[in-house]
């Protein structure tokens, strides 16, 4: 019997998307933006001290390896030929930072890892003045904590109202990007230290480990990186678009070990994976598309005009609008970041993001630990039976609150209620608290960038959840596009290796991008409801702020002689408490 003919589809295109908490591999039809097959591997976080993530780098990049192999099998089941795969692009957590030996490949320490998503206050990133707030987009939960000294020491040699750092980087001085878990590296890990002074160390994040591995490793590896995830470094002048010796200089950081800056859709170099694998099916496939996950994300979005923004719900939300070649500073705390530059030849894009710390992690917390819903997906339930938060407001601020407002002192509040209030006001208040917090970042973009936004289009796990996205259209009251196929972040990575030149296979020209359908949520609530939703609830946060009045009364030692003073104040009353008894006689 004839084997079955492979079908015909076309020219495809494969997408990494390497993540914190899982890799995959997804592989796409570059003429209809089609998802094909894809295969997914969990990954592990280590935790080897208090407010210390890492990740084994060898564990990420075999990961990758199986999830090439997976998915190409799964095409030939389908009988899809994969010769036909044209480019490979990868997609990558960003700021999480690898140092490897570049002669023998082998990491010279774990990988210490970024945030899974945004999430409350980092209590030692500087502002443009010189004081401590929370820094945009970082997380309690996953960020590492290891280099708050490096940057308490580092922040002493900035002049208060001196913005040099964030001058030349549009970001804060911070423990949450790259430069500081670098200095880290270089000042506490031997093998790095040695392997520096020999010349064989190499600096990269998760998508320079993956390229130079996947792209031969010791025998001709290219050690390259992208605009997007260079400028989550503190190290690249998103100006001039180098690495920046005067911040080199700064952070003490060798520019011999950093990767080559390239645009985010060219090709780097041609896969040389594992002959042990079948995957070697893929050998000389170009890759050729590179770009940070939220940057991919406003890629796949196809956010390619100003003032265009895209919210990814998981965890947290990042917010990311396009600010078209206009390097935008915001005066809101909001970072400004590379947002793509499709071609070595083609401009760069830049964009303001902003991040709502607490998202999806409210429902989790609903659910672990007040215990009203059993799974994640019962709170939609649960809000529909009522429909209103009957006057309840909920503010997440667990560790603070980030931007417009800048308070770590705040806590997290549930206010107006009443003896009728229940679970299910809760669950409705706890979603809408989620559409409260994008509305005063994307409030704070409009100011900073002066572009008014007439639609938000959204992605990410939480946007499955049909209340919350009518409830985010009320409150922004302007429209919510959610797109059909919600794999934007490795279909943003595919479309810029397709695009590149010396593959060509996808057109990134507004006429040849296809159509994605959309569903799409209109504002249900006239203007005027809206604003007084929305004055209430900057009422209830005004209410959370200034709660913590001192470090002690929270981290403190719970002990009741933790203050000498009144240590002494307490054992005196007691010794005398007992000395008069037993003068008076009492038993």
């Amino acid at each position: 019997m004839a084997a079955p003919k492979k079908a015909v589809l076309g020219p495809l295109v494969g997408a990494v998307d390497q993540g914190t908490s899982s890799t995959r591999f997804l592989v796409f039809n570059s003429k209809t933006a089609e998802l094909l097959s894809h295969h997914q591997v969990e990954i592990k976080q280590e935790f080897p001290k208090e407010g210390w993530v890492e990740q084994d780098p060898k564990e990420i990049l075999q990961s990758v390896y199986e999830c090439i192999e997976k998915t190409c099998e799964k095409l030939g089941q389908l009988n899809i030929d994969i010769s036909n795969i044209k480019a490979i692009g990868v997609s990558n957590q960003r700021e999480t930072t690898v140092v490897w030996d570049k002669l023998t490949g082998e990491p010279l320490y774990n990988a210490i890892a970024a945030p899974v998503s945004p999430g409350p206050s980092d209590p030692v990133a500087v502002a443009p003045s010189g004081s401590s707030v929370p820094a945009a987009g970082t997380s309690s939960v996953w960020l590492d904590l290891r280099t708050q000294s490096t940057v308490e020491n580092l922040s002493k040699r900035i002049p208060g109202n001196n913005n040099f750092v964030k001058s030349k980087t549009g970001l804060p001085l911070s423990t949450y990007f790259s430069a500081v878990k670098l200095r880290w590296l270089l000042d506490n890990v031997e093998k790095v230290q040695k392997a520096v002074r020999e010349d064989r160390a190499l600096f990269g994040t998760i998508d320079s480990w993956l390229i130079w591995s996947l792209t031969g490793g010791a025998n001709g590896g290219v050690h390259c990186t992208d605009v997007t995830n260079a400028s989550r470094t503190m190290l690249f002048n998103i100006h001039s678009l180098e690495w920046d010796k005067d911040l080199c200089q700064f952070f003490g950081i060798p520019k011999k070990i950093l990767p080559n800056v390239r645009s985010s859709s060219e090709i780097y170099g041609l896969m040389k994976i594992s002959h042990s694998l079948k995957a070697g099916a893929l050998e000389g496939v170009p890759i050729s598309g590179c770009l940070g996950d939220q940057s991919a994300a406003l890629v796949g979005q196809m956010c390619f005009r100003d003032g265009q923004a895209k919210n990814t719900y998981g965890t947290g939300c990042f917010l990311l609008c396009n600010t078209g070649r206009k390097c935008v500073f915001s005066d809101h705390g909001l970072l400004t970041t590379v947002a793509y530059k499709l071609g070595r030849d083609k401009p760069v894009y830049y964009a303001l993001e902003g991040s709502v710390a607490i998202a999806g992690a409210v429902i989790r917390w609903l659910r672990d630990n007040l215990g009203i819903i059993s799974s994640s997906d019962e709170i939609e339930k649960l809000a529909k039976e009522v429909g209103t938060s009957y006057g309840c407001y909920f503010v997440p601020a667990f560790s603070g609150l980030y931007a417009p407002y800048w308070d770590p002192s705040a806590r997290g509040i549930i206010c107006g209620l009443t003896q009728f209030t229940n679970k299910c006001h809760i669950a409705f208040a706890a979603l809408e608290a989620v559409c409260f917090q994008t509305r005063e970042i994307l409030d704070a973009m409009n100011r900073d960038c002066g572009i008014p936004l007439s639609h938000l289009q959204v992605d990410g796990g939480m946007t499955n959840n049909k209340i919350l996205m009518q409830l985010q259209a009320d409150i922004l009251y302007i429209p919510v596009v959610k797109p059909s196929m919600p794999e934007t972040t490795a279909l943003g990575a595919a479309m810029a290796a397709g695009a590149a030149e010396g593959v060509g296979v996808w057109s990134l020209e507004p006429e040849d991008l296809s159509a994605v359908t959309m569903e799409r949520f209109e504002p249900q609530i006239n203007a005027e409801e809206s604003e007084i939703r929305f004055s209430t609830w900057k009422k209830a946060v005004m209410k959370s702020m200034g709660w913590v009045t001192t470090q002690s009364s929270e981290s403190g030692d719970p002990s009741i002689f933790c203050s000498l003073p009144l240590g002494f104040f307490i054992v005196s009353s007691m010794v005398m408490l007992i000395g008069a008894r037993y003068i008076s006689g009492i038993p």
